[in-house]
């Protein structure tokens, strides 16, 4: 079995995706969008990319090590 993709070039990719803004995003649009992509190879994981360049790439990560990330840094 191939392992999960890490990155995608582009977020753009992940269609059908709804993406989420932290609640502590200021308007000034410099925070990170997660979403949980439900169909393709990124499928189970969760997607995270930069609020101010959304056609960027998107970094991605299984969600247990995204709620350890974010625990670590709470």
């Amino acid at each position: 079995m191939p392992a999960p993709p890490r990155t995608i070039p582009s977020s753009l990719a992940l269609r059908d995706v709804r993406w989420l803004r932290s609640s502590y995003s200021t308007g000034a649009n410099n925070c990170v969008e997660t979403a949980r992509p439900v169909a393709g190879p990124a499928a189970g994981l969760l997607a995270v990319r930069d609020s101010k360049v959304p056609d960027g790439p998107a970094l991605l990560f299984p969600p247990d090590a995204w709620a350890r990330f974010v625990t670590a840094v709470h």
